[in-house]
Formats: C-alpha cells, structure tokens, sequence
C-alpha cells in the first residue's frame, strides 16, 4: 500500500513538474511593424516583462480591456513594462489604422495573422493575453478579458 502511494505522490509530482515546465515555455519570436512603423520584434525586448495581447478593433471585450491596459502601461513602464497589442483583423490595416486614429493607443499595435497565432499555440478566442517574464519565457495565458485590477496583479507576477 505505501509503495502505491508513494508511486502516486511521485506521478503528481511529476504532473506538476510538466505543467510548471509548460508554463515557463519561450515565447515564439515575431518581427513586425507598428503602427507609428517601427519594427517591433519580441526577442529585443529581452530584460523587460512583456504582455502580448491578441486583440482585433471588432472585439467588444478586446476594446473594453484597452483603456486599463494603458493605465497599467503607463504606471510600469519606466520599471521594465512592454506590452504589444497584436490586431488579428483580416483586413490588416485597412481595418486597424481608422480605429487606431480615433482610439490613441499608447503602447506598440501589429497586424499578424493564423501562423503567428499557432506560433502561440493557436488562439481559440480574443482577447488572449501571454506574459512573459524577462528572460523571454511565457508565465501565464489569460484567454477573455481582464479588468484592470486583474491585469495590474498579472503585470506585477512578471516585472
């Protein structure tokens, strides 16, 4: 009996081990342009935390999370703070530019598509927020939309 315990503490320990272990995967790099069109690429940003926040301008719930994610932008930037809002619209541009012109976003947007999307793992519904910790690992996925006090405690685990 104790032998099938101690197997059993030893499989949980290694479930747990995995998932730690897949918690802590290196983000997939990208290279793209924002919308001001400088080159944004996630390897440079080494040394800082990171959000990635996929998002696209038809999406109440990614539309609604914007303003507080700029608060919490604002207030970490200076400690290390980057985040990258990436615009899954199909129309690319043509669609993400007007929004962007009546909406000020203070923090770096790029259009992406489906690979860059799988790249993540695939993204089943947006928004989807990565944070990734400042040796460029991903810590914590939050698929739906995050208050700003949720995003604020997030932003606080990786910096």
């Amino acid at each position: 009996m104790k032998a099938v315990q101690h197997g059993l503490i030893l499989v949980l320990l290694g479930v747990l081990l995995v998932v730690s272990a897949r918690a802590a995967d290196p983000a997939p790099n990208f290279v793209l342009q924002s919308q001001d069109g400088k080159t944004v690429e996630l390897r440079k940003l080494a040394g800082k935390a990171v959000v990635v926040n996929f998002w696209a301008t038809w999406c109440g719930p990614c539309r609604a999370e914007i303003p507080g994610m700029m608060k919490v932008y604002e207030k970490y930037r200076a400690k290390g703070l980057e985040i990258v809002g990436i615009s899954l619209d199909r129309g690319g541009w043509d669609e993400v530019k007007p929004y962007l012109a009546k909406n000020k976003i203070s923090y770096p947007i790029v259009v992406a598509g489906q690979e860059l999307a799988d790249a993540y793992g695939g993204i089943q519904g947006i928004p989807t927020t990565f944070f990734i910790d400042k040796k460029g690992n991903i810590v914590s996925k939050q698929v739906g939309a995050l208050s700003e006090e949720a995003f604020e405690k997030a932003v606080k685990g990786i910096l």
